[in-house]
């Protein structure tokens, strides 16, 4: 693992991926060096100005990638199941759960969900499941979700999900990227419990520079703030090169075992991807079944032939 890059991505022709939120940041990046290794890579994002813009620039960096573009709005459980509607029965080799929103203002989703909430989690929450039946056709398929090392700013709330009592942007983006872990935890022990052969690990990216820290400031118009997080990405932040890697070390790897999670090798900022600390309230099991039921009642999505 030391050192690793993505030029050891081993070679990925015949496989099929889809990356959320693939039009910018570590998405993008995750989903050309999977193109450059030879998979089908589909941009799933919810703006399609943006996706068909980033698969152009996709093709410019890599003139010989199989990619395309797949509409999908996370915060949207209709545009969830459009999506996996129109995949069909086709195999899929891998899902990243890549996009996510941090520290906006309280806003609910187009289901009622508090944003971060709905997004981070609960869309992909209801995608894994509607794509299973595909990823557990496939043999030694995988899924990835992308968490962040800031999930250590709280667990869940499992009595105030959607945060309805008390609102508090930070702790709302910790709590949705504990249960980004919380979902990988208790999805690898079901697959486990199944015999299925499917490996669901976790990766978070450090400290990458990406629009994701401006968003929120710059929706409240708080310039002076904008300008201070654009200092920091360009003075303390890796690229999203780099923060893409434990993502793709995750994705491709032929180590990684069932609930890996894996970041930045130095001080869990930047560097090579290592296995990464995680807080211990990740691995709480009765806390990963009580968000399991939480989350299959708030969507609507079951996990066939998965039991608790």
């Amino acid at each position: 693992m030391s050192g690793w890059n993505a030029s050891d991505i081993p070679d990925l022709n015949g496989r099929t991926a889809v990356v959320t939120g693939a039009n910018s940041g570590i998405g993008y990046v995750t989903a050309r060096e999977l193109a450059r290794a030879g998979a089908h890579v589909v941009l799933a994002c919810r703006s399609v100005e943006r996706g068909t813009a980033a698969l152009d620039r996709l093709h410019t960096e890599v003139p010989d990638a199989e990619v395309e573009f797949g509409a999908l709005d996370l915060g949207d459980l209709d545009s969830v199941r459009k999506f996996t509607v129109g995949w069909g029965d086709r195999p899929l080799d891998l899902l990243v759960n890549n996009a996510g929103v941090m520290a906006l203002p309280y806003a609910r989703t187009a289901d009622g969900f508090e944003t971060q909430f709905g997004v981070n989690h609960l869309g992909h929450f209801a995608l894994t499941g509607l794509l299973l039946p595909n990823l557990l056709g496939t043999p030694g398929a995988r899924i990835v979700s992308v968490s962040s090392g800031l999930h250590a700013l709280s667990n869940i709330d499992i009595v105030d999900l959607n945060s309805e009592r008390k609102y508090r942007r930070w702790v709302a983006y910790g709590r949705s990227k504990t249960a980004n872990l919380l979902f990988v935890h208790e999805l690898a022990r079901r697959i486990g419990a199944a015999g299925a052969d499917l490996v669901v690990a976790a990766a978070h990216p450090g400290y990458a520079a990406t629009s994701l820290q401006t968003r929120g400031v710059r929706m409240e118009g708080r310039k002076g703030a904008e300008r201070i997080v654009e200092v920091g990405n360009r003075v303390f932040a890796q690229p999203a090169e780099d923060g893409a890697l434990p993502t793709l070390y995750a994705a491709t790897a032929p180590d990684v075992r069932p609930d890996d999670f894996y970041g930045p090798r130095v001080l869990m900022w930047r560097g090579a991807p290592a296995r990464s600390w995680r807080a211990s309230w990740t691995l709480n099991d009765v806390a990963g079944e009580r968000l399991w039921a939480a989350s299959e009642q708030l969507t609507g999505v079951g996990y066939s032939g998965l039991k608790g």
